[in-house]
């Protein structure tokens, strides 16, 4: 039963490494740059998503609405400001430029919201499931339902929708996309909206389970950690890399000495850049040229 336990919380937790990890892979899949604001972007729809629930009283699934849309809009505006005057800079340039807005946005965030850790008001909060011995939280299903809701709304969006279509052929090949009349620059002014909304969800989803200060986008570094992992450029790579560190965590917690469940992700991520640099997906994204 405690194995049961574990798993389930593992991976829940994995879920929001899976999430921060797809927004990485998505901006570095259109633009092959990296986002080192990613996690701060999942901060930011905290915050946001505690400011219309719980501050402006919005109905929960209104607020929770709203705060995607608002950081969606936030992911272009990011773009279109800080983002595209960098194109044709050297990568090194532009990573320097997402670790700056990191800070910006955690400084922001602290003179917004105060650096006083706040709580989301959420319908489902404090309510267990029990089967036999096992008890589960209602976030920790919530997290596991909205993140496959989440996920397989991706996959139609790709699969079916014009602006899915011509966001995969940008992200295989820029220069062919433009010959055949697909606004690039739009294209990525909306990955990063889209980026910045699963983020911004990872943060909705865990914001229940974990206090929301300005210093939470920091987990994104275990995220990035999930990206590789999971093989940089794919998206279920992201989601299974997430799972793997996840879980990984949680029974580290409990059978290795204290302090290990902290640097799990990073052994993980050592033990797979040494054995299979690319990550365990690469060889199902091949780029196109």
């Amino acid at each position: 039963m405690e194995i049961i336990q574990l798993l389930i919380s593992g991976m829940s937790q994995g879920c929001v490494y899976g999430l921060i990890a797809l927004g990485f892979v998505l901006i570095y899949k259109a633009t092959e740059m990296v986002n080192f604001a990613q996690g701060d972007l999942m901060m930011l729809g905290a915050f946001l998503s505690y400011t219309f629930v719980s501050v402006l009283n919005f109905p929960f699934m209104l607020g929770i609405i709203a705060a995607i849309g608002s950081m969606a809009a936030i992911g272009a505006i990011t773009e279109r400001l800080a983002i595209r005057p960098m194109i044709g800079e050297p990568h090194f340039s532009v990573l320097m430029v997402t670790i700056g807005l990191g800070f910006i946005f955690r400084a922001a965030s602290g003179f917004i919201w105060g650096s006083e850790p706040k709580t989301l008001d959420t319908p489902y909060a404090g309510q267990i499931l029990k089967i036999n011995n096992i008890i589960i939280g209602y976030e920790n299903i919530v997290i596991l339902m909205a993140t496959i809701l989440l996920c397989a709304s991706l996959v139609l969006f790709f699969r079916f929708t014009t602006t899915g279509k011509a966001m995969q052929a940008a992200s295989q090949n820029q220069l062919a996309a433009m010959y055949v009349g697909i606004s690039v620059r739009k294209i990525n002014t909306l990955v990063w909206a889209v980026s910045a909304s699963v983020s911004a969800a990872a943060g909705i989803l865990i914001a229940p389970v974990s206090l929301i200060d300005p210093q939470m986008g920091f987990i994104g570094i275990k995220a990035f950690a999930a990206a590789i992992v999971g093989g940089f450029g794919s998206l279920p790579g992201a989601i299974i890399g997430g799972l793997i560190i996840g879980i990984a965590e949680q029974f580290a917690g409990l059978y290795l000495p204290s302090g290990f469940s902290e640097v799990t992700a990073y052994i993980i991520l050592l033990i797979v850049l040494i054995a299979r640099p690319h990550g365990i997906f690469t060889s199902m994204h091949i780029k196109k040229v």
